[in-house]
């Protein structure tokens, strides 16, 4: 059943990334999935690659892992369980990747370089938030709409001025942007270059290949976004979208998913890690 005014067709993609978001968004459940990146291991093997988690917080995230098909439990024998990757959890990875590149160009760049699993964990904290894939989706498809128009497409069953608290959020962290009160909102230059993200997010969710993301109906048409404004960031605002400045060509990081615990876990842990992965 659909959940917003959109056409059915979009109202499922949004709900299956959410949905996505949703499982890999909670804290440690990225760097718990890279851990299990390789083959079945036991759970004091796992638990040796996060020593910042204690057995209470690690067991439980991943049962929930494995509860949202990403990771998986094999029993050998009483005394004999391992831990892994399910199919779908493997091809959940390259994402990462994707996230990384957008923060790299987007993202403020904060005092200390941030790692590579930090951007993700930051590009993620973003997205996640309430009702902020339906809003951005919207933006994308309408580029300009009323604070009205929306919330009758976004909450269509609620009064229309609950749209406000997530757009004022979503201006916060710099996806979104209006010339001021009555008028209407769109991407920002942030907002509208996450193509890639949501492109490569919708394709996992519906079980296609990564491959097909720049084919997406909406997200895989590049359309130059309006300039974001000038903003007085401040440290304490880390991974929020930088201020506009002039563009640079968009980088391609070698990144792979093992590397993304760089400078995040002791060089024990990363060596641990398979050297195999997605390349961009």
């Amino acid at each position: 059943m659909a959940i917003t005014g959109l056409p059915p067709a979009d109202d499922a993609d949004v709900a299956r990334v959410t949905e996505a978001l949703q499982m890999i968004t909670p804290r440690w459940n990225v760097r718990i999935l890279l851990a299990l990146n390789q083959p079945p291991q036991r759970y004091t093997e796992i638990a040796a690659k996060l020593p910042y988690l204690q057995s209470g917080q690690l067991h439980p995230k991943i049962r929930s892992l494995c509860d949202a098909g990403l990771a998986e439990r094999t029993e050998h024998s009483t005394r004999h369980v391992t831990y892994g990757l399910t199919t779908r959890g493997r091809q959940l990875l390259p994402v990462l990747p994707v996230m990384v590149a957008w923060a790299e160009e987007h993202l403020e760049k904060p005092e200390q370089p941030l790692s590579a699993i930090e951007q993700v964990e930051d590009s993620l904290t973003l997205l996640a938030r309430r009702q902020a894939a339906v809003i951005l989706w919207v933006l994308k498809s309408r580029q300009e709409v009323t604070a009205r128009a929306l919330a009758r497409i976004v909450i269509p069953d609620g009064y229309w001025t609950n749209i406000y608290p997530p757009l004022r959020q979503l201006i916060d962290d710099g996806l979104v942007m209006t010339a001021g009160n009555g008028q209407p909102y769109r991407l920002s230059r942030a907002g509208d270059a996450l193509g890639p993200v949501f492109g490569s997010l919708s394709m996992w969710s519906a079980g296609r290949s990564l491959d097909h993301a720049a084919l997406h109906p909406l997200w895989g048409r590049p359309a130059p976004g309006p300039a974001s404004p000038a903003l007085a960031w401040t440290s304490h605002q880390p991974g929020l979208p930088a201020p506009a400045g002039p563009t640079q060509p968009a980088r391609r990081p070698g990144w792979q998913p093992s590397e993304l615990f760089s400078h995040a876990i002791p060089a024990r842990v990363k060596a641990a890690l398979p050297t195999g992965g997605v390349r961009r």
